[in-house]
């Protein structure tokens, strides 16, 4: 639980006493408890306490109805009536009623706030003294960390894909360092594996660059200022960039669409995006065959598409491909020279410039990936917008 919950708990803690008189004076018949030193303002400010608390707070009485539930609570659909609709819920609470204190996560069904399933934290505590002798109140102290503990899970997954793909190279350069060492008479052999050396350091240089791309992207540092950037001089870049690749493997680049566009963005992150699904292309095409890159204007975007018609991508996988690390084939990832970072990195920019990346391919036939960033406005671009004539009833009006 965090900091926050356990300041929460320390604040309902401190105004146990007045939460308790008011439950108790809903649940026990006879006279009133005496509440000296307690008056109407300390009761009401307690009772506002609660409801303005982010955490969600619940107070369930010894028979499971809700004696009290504030906004929070009631938002995550937890509460129907007096009564705990989530049977993980109402099992914690008796719990906590049977022996003290408890905590605990626990799934809620998306269908209870609409928004899928949330994974809440729970902390449970019993309302009364230790002088009452049968069980009193219970309060329930949720707190959403769905959040949370995804981003613990891709944490836990990044350290162990990384570890595991710097392995490979890692290994392979202390395996040819052997090999040379024992090969040291065979000039030719010597050769050989100085070659290897040289093809497992790029590399390894290369994941160790698209990490730190990746790092920065995903908020690292604070993304720069987005500036008007010319699409024709994105294109132009990541096509010379992706061209000797290209070349080695007999395949055209062709750039076509609406000249003339505008993004608002930074431009080397842009250059870098489309040179991914360039070189992605590249990796993914053979034989002598074109790659098509082209940008048009749509309804606020420009949509840059890069068309192959390589390999293509089995359905199952076309949700994952942007997944970091992910590899379609891994028996080519090795052929490939790929790190399985590209097209994450392209996820990130697109995202990070309010923009968005999408695929279609089918296996045999080729893929075509999209990405779309929002236009730059006529003031920073005017001659992209659209020429508007005058109406003779406009000229008219103008003139008065």
């Amino acid at each position: 639980m965090s900091p926050l919950v356990a300041l929460v708990v320390g604040l309902i803690l401190g105004g146990v006493v007045v939460a308790t008189v008011i439950i108790r004076s809903r649940t026990e018949p006879g006279p009133s408890a005496d509440v000296s030193g307690l008056t109407l303002p300390e009761a009401a400010l307690a009772r506002r306490l609660v409801d303005l608390i982010d955490p969600a707070i619940v107070f369930v009485g010894t028979d499971d109805t809700v004696l009290l539930a504030n906004p929070a609570a009631r938002a995550l659909g937890i509460v129907r009536g007096d009564r705990l609709i989530v049977p993980d819920l109402l099992a914690l609470a008796r719990e906590v009623r049977a022996a003290g204190s408890r905590r605990g996560d626990i799934q809620l069904p998306g269908d209870l706030v609409g928004t899928g399933p949330r994974l809440v934290g729970v902390h449970g505590v019993r309302l009364d003294s230790g002088t009452v002798q049968r069980p009193g109140p219970v309060a329930l102290l949720l707190q959403d960390v769905t959040e949370a503990r995804r981003v613990e899970a891709v944490r836990r997954d990044f350290v162990a894909n990384v570890g595991h793909e710097l392995k490979t190279p890692v290994g392979a350069l202390a395996l040819l360092a052997e090999a040379i060492e024992g090969a040291a008479d065979d000039p030719e052999a010597v050769q050989r594996f100085a070659g290897r050396i040289a093809h497992e350091a790029d590399r390894l240089g290369r994941l160790v660059r698209e990490l730190i791309d990746l790092s920065r992207l995903q908020g690292g540092e604070p993304l720069p200022d987005l500036l008007p950037v010319e699409v024709d001089r994105v294109l132009a870049e990541a096509v010379d960039r992706t061209r000797t690749a290209a070349r080695a493997k007999r395949l055209d680049i062709v750039v076509g669409g609406q000249p003339g566009l505008r993004v608002r963005g930074v431009e080397n992150q842009l250059a870098t995006a489309v040179t991914n699904l360039l070189a992605n292309a590249v990796a993914y095409s053979s034989g002598e065959s074109r790659i098509a890159v082209a940008a048009r204007a749509r309804s606020g975007f420009a949509e840059i598409t890069v068309t192959d018609s390589g390999i293509g991508i089995p359905r199952a996988d076309r949700q994952r491909v942007f997944e970091r690390f992910y590899r379609v084939d891994q028996s080519r990832a090795s052929s490939t020279g790929g790190t399985g970072l590209g097209l994450a990195i392209v996820k990130h920019v697109a995202s990070n410039h309010g923009g968005s990346v999408t695929v279609w391919s089918e296996e045999g036939l080729g893929s075509t990936f999209t990405l779309r960033i929002p236009l730059a406005g006529p003031a920073d671009h005017p001659m992209a917008a659209p020429a508007v004539v005058p109406t003779p009833q406009a000229l008219e009006n103008e003139r008065s």
